[in-house]
């Protein structure tokens, strides 16, 4: 979640990294293999990033930027781009939304419990397709689908037990 907010506000400069695993081996509560670098070869030299059929990396390698939630964060970054923060609301504790002009809004719930409200999100009337649970594919979406009406507004459920408990809409998602 945090990624896709960074990804939706516009403050600052972004930057999505990358990673690698490593054997942990922890002992007394520490990590004893915090000092292993990146996947090397046995003459020291760093193992080249492999993609696998699936498309995520081998070779010791996790590709967060490849993820398709993540992915899908950046879209949305360039399609919102030069809009401005608007239709903010939040619930007083951990569910918080806000829109980028009339090209995206996302909404976010961090609470123990589900998220079930209306909102105004500036965008145009249609249907839309969550990009963080699926994608849009041609002309249908595989996953959820928000139905913003003509003054605006959609509403949002999001279960606190979802994998991902955020929606985001733009644009470009339309169905």
């Amino acid at each position: 979640m945090a990624v896709g907010f960074m990804l939706a506000h516009p403050y600052g400069f972004t930057r999505v990294m990358s990673s690698f695993r490593w054997p942990r081996s922890f002992v007394n509560g520490r990590d004893v293999n915090d000092w292993i670098g990146p996947p090397s070869n046995s003459d020291g030299s760093t193992k080249p990033v492999t993609i696998n059929a699936d498309t995520t990396c081998g070779n010791g390698w996790v590709c967060e930027h490849r993820w398709r939630q993540i992915k899908n964060m950046v879209i949305f970054r360039n399609v919102v781009d030069g809009q401005p923060f608007s239709n903010w609301w939040d619930n007083g504790s951990n569910q918080v939304a806000f829109g980028r002009g009339n090209k995206g809004f996302i909404v976010f719930n961090n609470d123990d419990w589900s998220l079930n409200v209306t909102l105004q999100t500036g965008l145009p009337a249609g249907t839309y397709c969550d990009v963080i649970s699926g994608q849009k594919k041609g002309d249908s979406c595989t996953a959820v689908e928000v139905h913003v009406a003509a003054d605006g507004v959609a509403n949002f459920l999001i279960s606190n037990e979802d994998e991902d408990p955020f929606i985001a809409i733009h644009v470009d998602a339309k169905l």
